[in-house]
């Protein structure tokens, strides 16, 4: 009977999983609609009375996205100003959404990520990620590594779609 071999475990394929990278913590929306007069209206002197009297504690060691999610016109400085009341507290503050937050963050690991250990190697990023991971992390990923790499595959190694060959 002839040995099953894993060609997979013995390919020179690498594999990146964003979701390794996933950066662990609570992530919260501050939603400025809250704060404002009827939801719409920014009245500083409420705003300010507001934010002085809110709990910002539980923001402790939280990765905060800034959003207003009603058609408020908001001056920039209503997000400065309760930023500067967040940073003692939280990890990372973003202005957006959760969507914007996560790319944020995935900005930062992708820009820090030592591409040497891809160098002209055949590379597959794994798709299908139980995490969060935004799209925008992906586009991140392959602007940083294929300068530096030999093929480009995404999906799984028993399935994947090629992108990239170089010749």
């Amino acid at each position: 009977m002839d040995e099953i071999i894993n060609r997979v475990a013995n390919s020179p394929l690498v594999t990146i999983d964003l979701e390794e990278f996933y950066p662990e913590g609570r992530r919260m929306v501050f939603d400025l609609k809250d704060f404002l007069w009827e939801e719409l209206i920014l009245k500083e002197k409420v705003f300010r009375e507001n934010l002085k009297n809110h709990d910002w504690s539980q923001y402790q060691d939280a990765y905060v996205a800034l959003d207003c999610t009603t058609d408020a016109i908001i001056p920039s400085w209503a997000f400065l100003l309760v930023a500067t009341h967040l940073q003692p507290f939280a990890k990372r503050i973003v202005k957006g959404n959760l969507v914007d937050l996560e790319t944020s963050l995935y900005q930062e690991i992708i820009s820090n990520l030592d591409v040497s250990a891809f160098e002209n190697k055949k590379i597959i990023v794994k798709g299908c990620s139980r995490k969060p991971v935004p799209d925008a992390a992906y586009i991140l990923l392959v602007e940083k590594i294929q300068p530096h790499i030999q093929s480009l595959m995404y999906g799984e190694a028993c399935s994947t779609v090629p992108l990239l060959k170089k010749k």
